[in-house]
């Protein structure tokens, strides 16, 4: 993450909605899109992955195609928020490969995660792991998502 904003101008901000959209897009059709050349898109883009504008460059899978069908999100409540205790289950969800998505929060919950796993038995496997076989863990809810309606990774863009 960028420590102060990078100045983006017009040309950052078309480029970044089509990169978007497909980051496979080839700089030179890029370039035609946003009126510049491709080395001024390369460089551009080059820029904004050093300073943390682009934080990765990855493909999106779908879960159920690579056999991890069900999406679920859980709460999760600390018993202590002390800075040790919560730096240290920061590092576990973050280190846990099922774990897709790991929030630190106000209110309630400390914590929401989003998990994808092959099954229930492989949910509850988890539960032992990560909740149960931690002492700092005060609760947790569990949400099974029925359908995924929209899942996107993109960011809107300032017009």
């Amino acid at each position: 993450m960028p420590s102060s904003p990078l100045p983006l101008d017009s040309f950052d901000l078309a480029i970044l909605a089509i990169l978007q959209r497909d980051n496979a897009t080839p700089q030179r059709l890029i370039g035609e899109a946003v009126n510049l050349s491709a080395p001024a898109v390369q460089r551009r883009i080059k820029r904004m992955e050093q300073t943390g504008v682009i934080a990765a460059n990855v493909a999106i899978i779908e879960p159920a195609a690579v056999g991890q069908p069900i999406t679920i999100f859980v709460e999760v409540e600390l018993e202590s928020e002390r800075t040790e205790l919560i730096d240290a289950a920061k590092r576990q969800f973050s280190e846990t490969p099922e774990v897709q998505q790991c929030y630190y929060v106000t209110g309630e919950a400390d914590f929401i995660l989003v998990i994808t796993v092959a099954d229930m038995g492989a949910y509850e496997a988890l539960t032992r792991k990560l909740f149960f076989g931690s002492n700092n863990v005060r609760k947790f809810r569990t949400f099974v998502a029925m359908d995924r309606v929209k899942v996107r990774l993109t960011v809107r863009l300032p017009d």
